[in-house]
């Protein structure tokens, strides 16, 4: 028996703790902790109506700050935390994990939070697994896996390119956005405008986002592409020197970018831009729930013998139905890693932080839940 605290019970949370609960392959007891009694009772209607498991599932009142009792109890009783909270309160709730010998594992792309995590980690009995969504997350163990096959095929650790794009896209899109929310605006805000970390000539730098636009044709399909802030994860640093270029991308439908580009040039450059571009996009936007996920990640470079070679991946990813429960595709997109990481964490004898480029590929890839939803 295992115990699994999913802090965090909105629409990742309660899709983690649905897959967890229909397809984990041991017996576990979940708890959801949340600041909202009516976010609690929602989530466990969701996974528990309409299911024959026999799996429990606890809820309780977390704090905004500090503990309560029952906090303390559930804490002590788990034995690992997935944090599915804001990415501010990622220090807060990997202290809980550190404090309460729980394993750890987010979501979050936050720089400074992550930086935070790492140090108070370092002195930690468990595992904490960093960024281990979508993208950051699953985008970065996928080209990994692309990178050590074109090793062992090809012979040469040295490469000209790795790629990693994703794209949250709506089936449908209208001009002039060629586009739909799917997911948090401020977070879509937010990596149009921060910098992108990335490898040119072969060192570490950053460049501005949405500054090298790319089309692309992914299973007959045209989009475009551009930089973002955020899913490049720990890549950066295992590749420079191994790669002379390395970027992460958001896809988009031909047109939205040109459109992003003339809504900015009329907003103050400061440091409210993010929330300025998100209340401009809210006011044209929609918000959809017919959404899919498209993930493509490639590695470029010559072989022993001079040859140019490529390999290359993509996943198409459409909303899924469990027990009649509808789950979007950002939902077990970003849920399945983070799930297929508790039960790494759980099998296994971590201790300390696990950086995305450190993950076992094969045990990623071929586990129950990341197996099911990238088919």
């Amino acid at each position: 028996m295992k115990t699994v605290f999913i802090a965090g019970s909105g629409g990742i949370g309660e899709a983690a703790a649905l897959l967890l609960r229909e397809w984990c392959e041991f017996e576990t007891t979940l708890i959801l902790g949340d600041i909202s009694e009516d976010s609690l009772a929602k989530a466990r209607a969701f996974v528990c109506d309409g299911s024959h498991k026999a799996t429990t599932v606890e809820t309780v009142l977390m704090p905004r700050d500090g503990e309560t009792v029952e906090l303390t109890s559930a804490f002590e009783r788990s034995d690992v935390l997935l944090d599915c909270t804001p990415g501010g309160q990622a220090p807060r709730m990997a202290g809980y994990a550190r404090d309460f010998k729980m394993h750890y594992a987010n979501l979050t792309e936050y720089v400074a939070e992550t930086d935070a995590i790492m140090e108070l980690a370092k002195s930690a009995e468990t595992g904490f697994v960093l960024q281990t969504g979508l993208a950051p997350g699953f985008i970065n163990v996928l080209a990994m896996k692309l990178y050590r096959e074109f090793v062992d095929k090809y012979q040469n650790e040295s490469v000209e390119k790795v790629g990693m794009k994703v794209g949250a896209l709506t089936a449908h899109a209208h001009a002039p956005h060629f586009y739909g929310f799917t997911w948090s605006p401020i977070g879509v805000a937010t990596e149009y405008v921060k910098n992108s970390r990335v490898i040119r000539n072969g060192k570490i730098t950053e460049r501005p986002a949405l500054s090298a636009r790319e089309t692309i044709v992914i299973g007959a399909r045209t989009y475009e592409a551009d930089l973002t802030s955020g899913g490049a994860a720990d890549l950066p640093d295992f590749f420079e020197g191994k790669a002379n270029q390395l970027d992460y991308k958001t896809l988009r439908y031909p047109g939205h970018y040109s459109w992003v580009e003339s809504v900015e040039k009329k907003l103050a450059k400061d440091e409210h831009l993010a929330e300025n571009l998100e209340k401009v996009m809210l006011e044209q936007v929609p918000s959809v729930e017919d959404d899919l996920v498209l993930v493509h990640a490639s590695v470029d470079g010559f072989d022993h013998r001079g040859r140019r070679r490529m390999l290359e991946k993509a996943y198409f990813v459409e909303p899924l139905e469990i027990n009649g429960k509808r789950l979007r595709a950002i939902q077990t997109t970003t849920a399945a890693p983070l799930c297929e990481s508790a039960m790494m964490l759980l099998a296994g004898a971590h201790k300390g932080v696990v950086l995305q480029s450190q993950i076992d590929t094969e045990v990623f890839f071929t586990g129950n839940f990341v197996s099911r939803i990238y088919q």
